[in-house]
């Protein structure tokens, strides 16, 4: 019962390695209030086919 009053608030999202392309996370951010800028300008994550810390951006599929 609780999972359907919140999955309009949040929705799935890939975050996607800025250098390979590759999409390695699948994760849910909130978008009632709109995206944060911080959310926008994405994260240092770990990209296994680079074996290191790059920038990953937000994919919507």
């Amino acid at each position: 019962m609780a999972k359907g009053g919140k999955a309009a608030a949040r929705e799935f999202v890939w975050l996607q390695c800025s250098e390979t392309g590759d999409l390695n996370y699948r994760t849910q951010i909130a978008v009632k209030g709109g995206i944060a800028d911080k959310l926008k300008e994405g994260f240092q994550k770990y990209c296994p086919r680079l074996r290191r810390h790059t920038l990953h951006k937000i994919k919507r599929k």
